[in-house]
């Protein structure tokens, strides 16, 4: 393919993606295929000739298309937002375009300074205390990570490297390996899975927090398990607070964890990855109180500010507590420039050594859609869910289980909960394999005979 076919093939790709993004709504969300569907529809082995664009890509809609599931469908509701754009898929395009792989400064200067300079952009959005900024000559900044898992992973890491060097310092008795067998890492009953792997992956114990009857971890909560455990010679160093978690976006009480965390010598990362983006409205600003006393902080565009995945915006007071945990040297990676203190090398802020260029998304987008934009797009979507929320409550048949604060909205039926479970994996439109006929027929009907008792 030279040039001139690229451009011909280009322009037929966007009007393809243009008119399935139009006309989304009359695909099926979720594909009709059992699995291993793709591997009959293929040869064996890649092609030993070249083959011609038109037969790649008639295959798309034979081969590709009956087995994806389309996020962007006004029926899909599962999981979370998928945000992206048509100004996040030009820059997206942009991105494969250039090709840089931004492992350095040197390596594509532009790559790591628009990074810089968009973390900025959006720390400002939702007001993010200035240590959090890198500005000109600031101690923190923010890097672009692929995920919240990622985000989650590097900060405990950085905070495990951070406790054994202190401790060391204040008990040179006690080895790497004695310190290691006693830290331990703290979360919410309700925090992602992704914490809990972090510390598998870390190789520290991980305990969870009772949450309280909103589902939200207080600092009573946390200060009762860390005296235990610090009783028993352990050494709590890291504790992941959960802004919007994913089972009912419920909120940790930052304002009683923080000091706590201060207090003692306790890493407190911040996962906001859904609920993060809402806090550019100044009416939702106040669940991020309290991040004052967090030493990272993160949440994913790719979620709901229209940013096409990946592209998981993480901060951090000291940048040094990360460079100080993940830095190395090698002589084909160094260059004159580092000298000059001026340069950022994100390898030394991520688990990879090479990044594409991620900024160029959040550059278009809040360009393109300004603040007041973004604004309206979250709006929109909690106004829609507090309306769902309404009608909900109409319906006799089922209740609310926490509170609607965004765009998530917990409902039930008033049902056993096993009967809840297979409900969500089946339409009330179809047949569902009740308890019971007359059960099914209760509430299909409204019944008053239809239970409220809760089975756990």
């Amino acid at each position: 393919m030279d040039a001139a076919e690229f451009r011909k093939r280009g322009k037929e790709m966007v009007d393809y993606i243009a008119d399935y993004l139009e006309k989304i709504e009359k695909r099926q969300v979720f594909p009709d295929v059992e699995p291993g569907y793709l591997r009959p529809l293929i040869p064996d082995c890649a092609p030993q000739d070249p083959e011609s664009f038109e037969d790649v890509f008639k295959d798309i809609e034979k081969i590709i298309m009956p087995g994806v599931t389309h996020w962007h469908s006004p029926y899909f509701f599962a999981y979370f937002p998928a945000a992206s754009s048509f100004p996040a898929l030009l820059a997206d395009m942009l991105c494969g375009g250039i090709g840089c792989v931004g492992f350095s400064w040197a390596a594509s200067p532009a790559c790591t300074e628009l990074e810089t300079v968009m973390l900025d952009w959006l720390g400002k959005m939702i007001n993010l205390p200035e240590e959090f900024l890198a500005g000109k000559d600031g101690q923190g900044g923010g890097v672009i990570q692929g995920s919240a898992s990622e985000a989650t992973l590097i900060s405990l890491l950085a905070a495990r490297t951070k406790t054994i060097r202190r401790v060391q310092l204040e008990k040179p008795e006690l080895t790497e390996a004695d310190i290691m067998g006693r830290l331990v890492a703290y979360a919410s009953d309700q925090a992602h899975s992704s914490v809990e792997r972090a510390a598998l992956i870390g190789g520290v114990k991980m305990k969870n927090v009772s949450s309280d009857d909103t589902f939200s971890v207080c600092g009573s909560a946390l200060k009762k398990v860390l005296d235990e455990d610090k009783a028993s010679g352990l050494i709590p160093f890291f504790f992941c607070a959960t802004l919007g978690t994913t089972p009912c976006c419920s909120f940790d009480k930052l304002l009683e964890l923080g000091p706590i965390c201060n207090k003692e010598n306790i890493w407190m990362h911040i996962d906001a990855a859904y609920a993060g983006s809402a806090f550019i409205c100044p009416e939702f600003r106040h669940l991020l109180n309290g991040v004052e006393f967090a030493d990272s902080f993160n949440f994913n565009p790719h979620k709901w500010l229209l940013v096409n995945f990946d592209c998981s915006a993480m901060w951090v007071k000291k940048r040094s507590d990360l460079t100080g945990a993940f830095k190395l040297e090698p002589l084909y990676l160094q260059h004159h420039h580092q000298e000059s203190g001026l340069v950022t090398d994100y390898r030394h802020w991520q688990i990879p050594l090479g990044r594409r260029f991620r900024s160029l998304k959040l550059w278009f987008v809040l360009r393109m859609y300004g603040v007041t934009g973004l604004q309206d797009h979250i709006r929109k979507h909690v106004r829609l869910s507090h309306q769902f929320e309404h009608l909900v409550l109409q319906d006799e048949r089922f209740e609310i289980c926490a509170e609607v604060v965004l765009g998530l909205v917990c409902f039930r039926l008033k049902v056993k909960n096993s009967f809840n479970r297979r409900a969500c994996n089946q339409s009330l439109c179809k047949r569902v394999d009740c308890d019971t006929e007359s059960e099914h027929q209760a509430i299909i009907n409204n019944s008053t005979g239809v239970s409220s008792s809760h089975d756990t």
